[in-house]
């Protein structure tokens, strides 16, 4: 049968169209009872009904759709955010629009542009910058948005992050248990909240150990990419300040160090310890494996999701800040300072 309805389904199941409509939809569905679920079930998949979704977002002014604007799918880090945040959607039976803005904040603006022409209920957002104003005044006129992996300072936007702080005191404890005292901090781009997170934490946690607090082994990356890990990694194997251990802010900057000692027929760790943030999918299987802070990648995306689902659901919104446990995962990059390290 062609051009069916929800009066076609509600005839068939013997209910009103507004039951069907409401079994239909997995944020409502618990409202009906399961012995009219099951009705209606049957009379689906006896009719062969399909629900157009552009005829229930003309009923209901929400097109069930949610914009996901990522900074990079090809950051091992985001996949499994990305499967977090759909998990939450499925249930609510809104799907994503994904967009990855290659850390570029023009080709972003280009794209939340095309989701708002879109008419997406919502945007779940891993690109926010510091002192960037453009989500809270999406927000001031009445876009609802959920900030996930950033936060942004002064802001009255609902944000879930892993627990930074924490993560670095874990990693510099380590260390500096193991007898490391002058380590190279590679930061990310101080444009971002979480570089901002992560280089505080490790300012405080060299402090807190005792360890030398030399601010000629701070050194910013551009970009969270292997190749500016490595650039910035060999500048300072070059530069003449001594350490004997490598705090990358994330696993690709770090794995570009694993280049650089390749490069220069060094090992790890015998010649220099490495460590990682984010515990991303495969560093268990660098050589050696990569000692690192375990995000919850994939809780981070469903927390986000129902952060925005229950903004969705009300007139007036109290946002919340959310910041996730982190633990350390200790690999075989790191050990004891030896013999041949110190450059």
């Amino acid at each position: 049968m062609a051009n069916l309805t929800l009066r076609d389904v509600a005839r068939a199941a013997g209910v009103h169209s507004g039951t069907v409509s409401r079994a239909l939809n997995p944020a409502t569905r618990d409202r009906v009872s399961p012995e009219t679920v099951r009705r209606i079930d049957k009379a689906v998949r006896e009719l062969g009904y399909t629900p157009n979704p552009i005829a229930r977002s003309l009923r209901t002014s929400k097109s069930h759709t949610v914009g996901v604007v990522i900074p990079d799918l090809t950051n091992p880090l985001f996949p499994p955010m990305v499967r977090g945040i759909e998990s939450v959607l499925d249930e609510y039976g809104y799907s994503p629009l994904i967009v990855s803005t290659d850390d570029d904040p023009e080709r972003e603006a280009t794209h939340i542009s095309a989701l708002l022409a879109r008419q997406v209920d919502g945007l779940i957002v891993g690109t926010a910058r510091l002192g960037d104003t453009t989500f809270d005044e999406l927000a001031a006129r009445g876009t609802r948005i959920a900030l996930i992996n950033r936060r942004a300072a002064d802001s009255g936007l609902d944000s879930v992050t892993a627990d930074d702080d924490t993560g670095m005191s874990l990693l510099i404890h380590h260390l500096a248990v193991l007898g490391h005292r002058r380590l190279l901090c590679l930061a990310g781009p101080r444009n971002t909240s979480t570089a901002v997170a992560r280089l505080r934490g490790f300012h405080s946690a060299v402090r807190a150990e005792g360890l030398d607090d030399d601010a000629q082994l701070v050194v910013e990356c551009a970009s969270w990419t292997a190749a500016e890990g490595a650039a910035r990694f060999a500048e300072a194997l070059d530069g003449g300040t001594p350490f004997t251990a490598v705090v990358a802010a994330t696993d690709l900057v770090a794995m570009g160090c694993y280049d650089v000692l390749a490069e220069r027929g060094l090992s790890c760790p015998d010649d220099m310890s490495i460590a990682g943030f984010n515990d991303m999918p495969f560093v268990n299987r660098l050589a050696p494996p990569l000692t690192t802070v375990a995000v919850p990648q994939y809780e981070i995306g469903r927390e986000g999701a129902q952060m925005l689902m229950a903004a969705l659901g009300q007139q007036e919104h109290m946002p919340r800040t959310v910041l996730l446990p982190v633990t350390l995962t200790v690999r075989g990059s790191t050990g004891a300072p030896g013999g041949r390290r110190g450059r």
